[in-house]
């Protein structure tokens, strides 16, 4: 009986524009040069591509931006440890947060160039689209927190979540050890817990 020949699975070429290797080579530039001196043709060459293809994928900086920004958000909708649930709302909302803070903290100064690159007045058409940005984090970040709230009520949690996050975030990008935005994030979360209710369920 004939034997049969093993068969070789071709493993797929690894895409050189997948997310996270164009968002780890762009921190690396940018940690060397600052975020508003990046060139893409420098980016297109550290990763290996021609500038037309990483065009097609990353029309400019800022998208890039939102790459890193990306894994930031995935990083607070990873699965949480253990007793996660039962804990009450505030805490779970402050480990989410802090989930996505963590995630940009190697890369702090970077991150901030890229948030103030973002609010340049001469570029309108980044900063426009912040609040919605900003609308999208706060929903998934009611989602990663498990909060439940419908109505009103959950109206008042999203205006105070953003109002603790932008406060936060104000402080972490100038915070190198990130201790006073640690704190300032506490006190913000115990005087939503008090407002919205939450240490009432």
């Amino acid at each position: 009986m004939p034997k049969r020949r093993a068969t070789v699975r071709k493993q797929a070429p690894s895409d050189p524009l997948e997310r996270d290797r164009v968002a780890d080579t762009a921190l690396g530039l940018a940690a060397e040069t600052g975020w508003y001196d990046l060139r893409m043709r420098d980016l297109a060459a550290r990763l290996g591509v021609g500038l037309n293809d990483l065009a097609r994928r990353y029309p400019d900086p800022d998208a890039v931006a939102d790459a890193v920004f990306a894994r930031a958000r995935d990083a607070m909708l990873a699965p949480q440890a253990p007793g996660f649930a039962r804990l009450k709302p505030r805490d779970r909302v402050e480990r989410a947060m802090l989930s996505w803070f963590a995630a940009l903290a190697p890369h702090r100064r970077v991150a901030a160039e890229m948030l103030r690159a973002k609010l340049h007045p001469t570029h309108a058409h980044h900063w426009a689209k912040l609040p919605f940005h900003l609308s999208r984090l706060i929903w998934w970040l009611r989602e990663a927190a498990l909060l439940t709230a419908t109505g009103p009520r959950r109206q008042a949690e999203e205006i105070a979540l953003s109002a603790a996050f932008l406060a936060a975030l104000a402080a972490w990008s100038l915070d190198a050890d990130q201790a006073r935005s640690r704190v300032l994030l506490k006190r913000l979360l115990d005087g939503a817990e008090r407002m919205l209710g939450w240490d009432r369920r």
